[in-house]
Formats: structure tokens, C-alpha cells, sequence
């Protein structure tokens, strides 16, 4: 079982959430909301996915990466997968 299972029904409001808020922006464009009514839900979304992924790296670092008792082997690869969601992220 994943590690994120115990978080689950906390992320899943999230992502319901921000699901909410996408089709929010969806409901704005077609009906030819303002400009900056749109680009306040879309900076409201960023923000919430940003905080979303916080989260889950958070997780991931406190299981993966500095928890007592990993092997370094484990511990470099919770590093690297780490590492390859931040870079791919931060494009």
C-alpha cells in the first residue's frame, strides 16, 4: 500500500476542489467572463496545486528520503525520484 493511502481522503478533497475550480474557469470562458475574473481563478488553481504537490513531496521526503531505518540504496532512490518531480515541476 502506498504511503499517500493515509492520506488519501485529505487529498482527494483537495483535488475535488480544485477540480471545482478548473470547471470553474471553464464555466468563465464560455460564457465570456472578464479577463481578470479568469486569471484570478487560474492563479487560484496554481496555488492550489502548488500546495497540493507540497504536500506530497513533504510525504514523500518524510517516508522516502529522512526516515529512520532506510538503506542508503532506498534513501538515494526516494532522493531521485524526489529530485526528478521538483525538476520536471519547476519547468
Amino acid at each position: 500500500m502506498s504511503h499517500t493511502a493515509k492520506a488519501a481522503p485529505d487529498l482527494i478533497v483537495r483535488v475535488r476542489k480544485i477540480a471545482g475550480q478548473v470547471a470553474a474557469i471553464e464555466r468563465e470562458l464560455v460564457g465570456d467572463a472578464d479577463c481578470d475574473t479568469v486569471l484570478h481563478r487560474v492563479a487560484a488553481v496554481r496555488g492550489a496545486v502548488s500546495g497540493l504537490m507540497d504536500e506530497i513531496i513533504a510525504d514523500h521526503l518524510a517516508t522516502h528520503v529522512a526516515r529512520p531505518g532506510l538503506s542508503d540504496a532506498d534513501r538515494a532512490r526516494g532522493a531521485d525520484e524526489l529530485l526528478a518531480v521538483i525538476r520536471r515541476y519547476g519547468k
